[in-house]
């Protein structure tokens, strides 16, 4: 809903305020009435309590901006205190002179006319009609300063009715009705001031919306990848409720899942609170389940640098960790020495001072190779070598679609095995490597051997 439609029903009001403030004061004038110069009093304050939100509401829906980075809808929560003192000033007054006159001490012939009592009733339908309007459209656009104004004229309505009732008392010859009704008002008066302003304040104070905590706690801890939740902040702001999230979670996370993590806690908050403006932060930890081999990868990718043939050994109790450390083939040996030293610091800063860690430098390939299928002669006798060499180790099967290809490095053959899923990838693994090495004793152009190993019954994958 635009801000354009609480505009319009805060103009209204406004409206409706300025002819119940004069009808009431006319009233009052010629009837000497407590009761209803209470009221009139009331509905002065409440045509300026309106041009306080007519204003307040022209400025609270401005958006963000460099000085006021959560918008400006804390003016609605001014407007309404201000409302609030306005009703408690009412309040004292009205009781203040209902008491004096109780009391004797000033006394006043209440004239009780028709038309006092059609302007009282007439307020009574316009103050029911308009607390509506207001009401309705506060719940849409979660605006306080309209539901400041539902309840005051809410509280105005029934306030004008005690005072209708003391006119007729004062009619069938009771005097003192018109000074009880009049009390009787202020105690209205009071009641809606009291709500109204503990609602401001909490809203003021930043208190949370009642049950909103416990409700996002639930949704945060049902999300997947979250180890534990450390804090939430909600700060509710006109119709926005701004939500600040902190999450823990495993530091070995991808980053692209702890991207879904976040999104997935701001789509189920969302959901329960469309107003809600969402903050998550996912503060990465370290898992007593942490392997050797995940905090060193993690380590390296954290300085985005590539490694591989990663090795752990316990040497008589101490912890030694060799790896390949690949960098640009053209940079210079100082800088990449720099790089694997302090990528080396790092590693036994997390594992200990006592690691024994060593890295071997070799170039990362920097550029697309440009290549060709070897001639036909050739991919034959090669063909038919890796199938010899194959079926001297039994667990590797139905050796296929095999391709030979050249470029500028040499020749790199490509093919695919079958074996018995049973069987370790270790066990596989070395079995390859064997293969390999008799190929390239046989052939020295083999710069590379890709072999893709398939559990046997598994879909071929060949190309």
């Amino acid at each position: 809903m635009s801000n354009s439609e609480k505009l319009h029903v805060a103009f209204i009001s406004m409206g409706a305020s300025a002819l119940l403030a004069g009808s009431k004061l006319f009233a009052a004038m010629f009837t000497g009435s407590l009761g209803i110069l209470s009221e009139a009093i009331h509905s002065v304050i409440d045509f300026g309590a309106t041009i306080v939100t007519y204003l307040a509401l022209r400025v609270s829906d401005r958006p963000a901006d460099d000085e006021h980075h959560y918008g400006h809808a804390k003016v609605e929560s001014v407007a309404a205190l201000v409302e609030t003192a306005l009703l408690f000033l009412t309040t004292g007054w009205v009781a203040w002179e209902a008491i004096r006159r109780l009391l004797g001490e000033e006394t006043h012939t209440v004239e009780v006319t028709w038309w006092a009592v059609a302007i009282i009733a007439g307020s009574i339908i316009i103050d029911f009609n308009r607390a509506r309007a207001l009401k309705r459209v506060a719940e849409k656009t979660s605006s306080e300063a309209l539901e400041a104004d539902a309840l005051h004229f809410s509280s105005d309505m029934w306030s004008s009715v005690v005072v209708l009732l003391g006119l007729g008392a004062v009619w069938l010859g009771l005097p003192a009705a018109d000074s009880i009704a009049a009390l009787v008002v202020s105690v209205f008066i009071a009641h809606a001031g009291w709500q109204l302003g503990a609602r401001t304040m909490n809203t003021l104070l930043d208190a949370a919306p009642a049950g909103a905590t416990e409700i996002v706690r639930d949704l945060v801890n049902d999300v997947h990848g979250v180890l534990a939740l450390k804090s939430i902040r909600l700060r509710p702001a006109g119709a926005t409720m701004f939500t600040s999230i902190v999450v823990e979670v495993a530091r070995t996370m991808p980053i692209d899942d702890i991207v879904k993590t976040k999104n997935a806690i701001t789509a189920a908050v969302q959901e329960r609170f469309p107003n809600a403006d969402i903050t998550v932060t996912a503060n990465p930890v370290a898992l007593d389940s942490e392997t050797v081999f995940q905090k060193v990868m993690l380590i390296a990718s954290r300085r985005n640098l590539a490694i591989h043939h990663l090795n752990a050994q316990q040497i008589d109790g101490r912890l030694a960790i060799s790896f390949d450390l690949e960098v640009d083939g053209s940079m210079p040996l100082g800088e990449a020495h720099d790089k694997a030293t302090d990528l080396e610091d790092a590693i036994r800063n997390e594992l200990g001072s006592d690691a024994e860690v060593e890295s071997h430098i070799e170039p990362q390939p920097d550029r697309m190779l440009q290549g060709h299928d070897a001639p036909a002669g050739l991919t034959a006798e090669v063909s038919a070598a890796l199938l010899a060499l194959a079926a001297a180790h039994p667990r590797l099967s139905d050796v296929h679609s095999i391709r030979l290809r050249h470029n500028e490095e040499g020749l790199f053959l490509h093919y695919h095995c079958r074996c018995s899923p049973d069987d370790t990838v270790e066990q596989i693994h070395d079995e390859i490597d064997r293969v390999e090495a008799g190929l390239k004793d046989r052939f020295q152009d083999i710069r590379r051997v890709i072999a893709h190993a398939e559990p046997l019954g598994a879909e071929n994958h060949a190309l």
